[in-house]
């Protein structure tokens, strides 16, 4: 009975938040709507910018309480402005999500943390996080061919986890770790480290990841081998091997992992699982030495560098600006 009432109550708690949610934002919004209105018809829109929402604040703030800063009110604006029909507003989200994504001026960009928090369900602390570490960016930056049709494509949908390749990163940024960027470290204090803070790496491992464990025993011929880390990706039905390297990308490292996801689908896999996936995260890769590394393999596997600070977000700005700029130059004509 205990249990029963439990579940009753909570369950209307949860319903009752989503409503107050819905109905905050959609008061926002129609703030926001009022106030573009109004300066639509106002003959002064500078004057209107400095001292309006100056006086509008005060007075609301006077008879509402808080909520009503000029800050605020300027965040009503803009959440109009970008959602003018409040069918494009998600109840799945606070309205602190929707001044965190009013902070990003490029229109794609800020529909790509939309879309993908509401899928991937990102807490205030988590949108943050991926924001400050260029996710968006990285995820551009991953394949190498970044264009118009990639862009377009995280803004509308997120990340589409339909293929392998979906889920690699480049870099993956350890920053949580709290790690000096050049200190050396070694394999095995890196695994521990990323255990630790385990809930941290699946965040940045991205969707659908689950923990399966380190140290995974494979043996072969009486001999053991060990998986550096195990995950299961429940999207993708697929066991994600990682294999953790303090140098750079070595062929070795290929031909080990190569080895253990053919042990994980003769042995492991059941009927439902999809071919295992190989993630090598090295601190440096050669384009054409992992290409040769990589290439001719059955196998899902990537290399991906990791870094431990958050790398320099103008920097990656520009490298995917620099990729769509020679995208979009016309054919030289013959």
């Amino acid at each position: 009975m205990m249990n029963e009432i439990r579940e009753l109550l909570l369950n209307a708690r949860q319903r009752v938040a989503v409503q107050v949610n819905t109905e905050l934002l959609s008061t926002y919004w129609n703030v926001g709507k009022i106030i573009v209105e109004y300066e639509q018809e106002s003959k002064d829109r500078a004057d209107y910018g400095k001292q309006t929402l100056k006086e509008l604040s005060k007075g609301l703030t006077k008879e509402f309480g808080k909520g009503f800063s000029v800050s605020n009110l300027y965040n009503m604006r803009l959440f109009y402005m970008h959602h003018q029909k409040f069918q494009t507003v998600s109840g799945k989200l606070s309205w602190s999500h929707y001044c965190e994504l009013l902070t990003i001026s490029d229109p794609d960009k800020r529909s790509f943390y939309e879309k993908e928090t509401i899928n991937s369900g990102w807490s205030i602390r988590e949108l943050k996080r991926q924001i400050s570490t260029s996710l968006y960016e990285r995820l551009l930056l991953s394949e190498g061919k970044t264009n118009k049709e990639t862009v377009l494509a995280l803004a509308e949908k997120g990340i589409e986890m339909t293929t392998p390749s979906d889920i690699i990163k480049d870099p993956y940024v350890f920053e949580f770790l709290g790690v000096p960027e050049n200190k050396p470290l070694l394999e095995s204090d890196l695994e521990k480290a990323l255990v630790a803070h385990i809930e941290k790496f699946l965040l940045e491992l991205g969707r659908g990841f689950m923990f399966v464990g380190t140290q995974q025993r494979i043996t072969l011929n009486n001999t053991h081998y060990y998986v550096d880390m195990v995950f299961y990706n429940k999207i993708l039905r697929a066991y994600v091997l990682i294999e953790l390297k303090t140098t750079k990308l070595t062929p070795e490292a290929a031909g080990q992992l190569n080895m253990y996801l053919n042990y994980y689908a003769a042995e492991v896999n059941d009927e439902h699982d999809n071919p295992p996936i190989g993630i090598i995260l090295c601190t440096d890769k050669d384009s054409v030495a992992a290409e040769y590394a990589l290439g001719g393999l059955s196998n899902n596997i990537f290399a991906s560098r990791y870094v431990s600070y958050i790398p320099n977000k103008e920097q990656l700005i520009a490298q995917v600006e620099a990729v769509l700029k020679e995208w979009h130059k016309p054919e030289k004509e013959f």
